[in-house]
């Protein structure tokens, strides 16, 4: 059974504790100040502990599992322990079958669902740990996002994610949406959004998970969303840019450009774009996304080292669907760091990160070769949760805030090509994308 140090120097299963008289509770907590003539007759009137508290203290968390004192005498609370000055707060997760709830009079309660028990001691004080400065813990390829989320809450977030019904995209809804966050699916699927929405509920009926239509092939859909989502009145504190498609045949899409280029860069660029104010007013927030390595193979400019829409958007007969993926992919790049620096003074940082090689996702669905060749490496590769790690971890570590305009694989940072980082290569790729955006804007507006 776990165990605790508890005032009178004795170690007190939780079990025990929960049989207690009543005078040993607090409203709201297990006190540590049982009767001085009872603890003597009882012969536990002293003890070696230098966790023990003073007479008239006792121990208390908080919902986020910082500990603090509360002296009845007094009448006053502290962080600081009485006798020894330091702080401390509750180690991990609440036990596994363990969920905090609040009773009818707003008091916060402590449900252990396995063995149908209700109680108003945290059971995670316990396991609490001195208040000391920690360095960074390290994560790498073979971290999940789920490691990179243990023992975060984020029920005070909104994290909105294109391309969550699957993949990578559908592993980091999950993560989120098991660390408390409201999650909002951005998919040009309504029906298989919604699918994997429920899902996630099913994994945990309080999870807050919802679907919204918005295809990125489709500039007209891009603007719908942005205005439905800004009449929900939600903040938006990370915005995940994870849709993408790849080996795709030549298409051209309602807006005249070729398809991987619009899904892959401009529909996001349009996204990022509607939502600004919302992300500027939810400050502090992060852009998060999703390229690729590949993005290494291709170059964008043209002989006056302006990027070229000939080759963002190439007519059928000089199209190669693996090129214009990696070019899309170098959009990406270019685009997080123009990104950062233009919303940065607002509290808006961005970030891309490559998610790993050769992972089996549905994005290769458009070419049969490319999934035989997934599916032979597949045993080598990442798993969905590892491959949504670097996202995860760019989209919430505590030692990325405010920073931005950076590159990451495997969660550490890394250099990507000269041309992507290459200032001058941004700043054209922005304005071509927003004369794009322009002009279709104004057509439709005459029409």
């Amino acid at each position: 059974m776990t165990k605790r140090r508890t005032s009178i120097g004795c170690h007190v299963s939780q079990l025990y504790l929960d049989k207690l008289p009543n005078v040993w509770l607090s409203s709201t907590h297990v006190t540590r100040t049982a009767t001085q003539p009872a603890l003597k007759f009882a012969g536990m009137d002293d003890t070696d502990s230098e966790d023990e508290l003073p007479p008239g203290w006792e121990e208390r968390s908080t919902k986020d599992g910082w500990v603090y004192y509360a002296s009845h005498d007094e009448m006053k609370t502290q962080w600081e322990h009485p006798k020894t000055g330091k702080k401390k707060r509750c180690a991990g997760d609440l036990p596994y079958g363990w969920e905090q709830e609040t009773d009818e009079k707003g008091q916060m309660i402590y449900v252990d669902h396995i063995n149908k028990r209700t109680t108003y001691f945290d059971p995670r004080q316990a396991f609490t740990v001195e208040d000391v400065v920690l360095k960074p813990k390290r994560y790498d390829g073979n971290t999940s996002a789920l490691e990179i989320l243990q023992g975060r809450d984020f029920s005070d977030k909104v994290v909105l994610i294109t391309g969550g019904n699957s993949g990578i995209g559908l592993e980091t809804a999950r993560s989120f949406a098991l660390h408390g966050a409201h999650v909002i699916l951005a998919c040009r699927n309504l029906s298989r959004a919604s699918k994997a929405a429920s899902l996630i509920r099913q994994e945990w009926h309080k999870a807050r998970v919802e679907a919204m239509m918005c295809d990125l092939a489709s500039l007209r859909s891009v603007r719908e969303f942005t205005e439905s989502y800004k009449a929900k009145k939600l903040p938006l504190h990370i915005l995940v840019c994870n849709a993408g498609v790849c080996t795709q045949p030549w298409s051209l899409t309602e807006d005249g450009l070729e398809s991987t280029f619009q899904i892959c860069h401009l529909g996001h660029f349009l996204l990022v774009q509607g939502l600004e104010e919302v992300l500027r007013r939810s400050a502090p927030a992060r852009v998060v996304l999703v390229t690729s390595e590949s993005h290494r193979f291709t170059d964008l400019l043209d002989s006056c080292a302006k990027v070229d829409l000939a080759l963002l958007s190439p007519q059928k007969k000089e199209y190669w669907s693996m090129l214009a993926y990696n070019r899309a992919k170098l959009c990406n790049i270019l685009f997080s760091s123009e990104l950062h620096r233009r919303l940065s003074p607002h509290g808006v940082t961005a970030n891309a990160v490559h998610p790993g090689n050769m992972m089996y996702t549905s994005i290769h669905r458009s070419w049969w070769l490319m999934t035989f060749l997934f599916s032979l490496a597949r045993p080598f590769t990442k798993s969905m949760q590892q491959g949504a790690a670097t996202t995860v971890y760019c989209a919430v570590a505590p030692e990325l805030e405010g920073l931005g305009g950076m590159y990451f694989n495997n969660c550490f940072r890394c250099l990507p090509s000269a041309q992507a980082q290459d200032q001058g290569s941004g700043a054209s790729l922005w304005e071509l994308s927003e004369r794009l955006v322009a002009e279709r804007s104004a057509g439709i507006q005459a029409l």
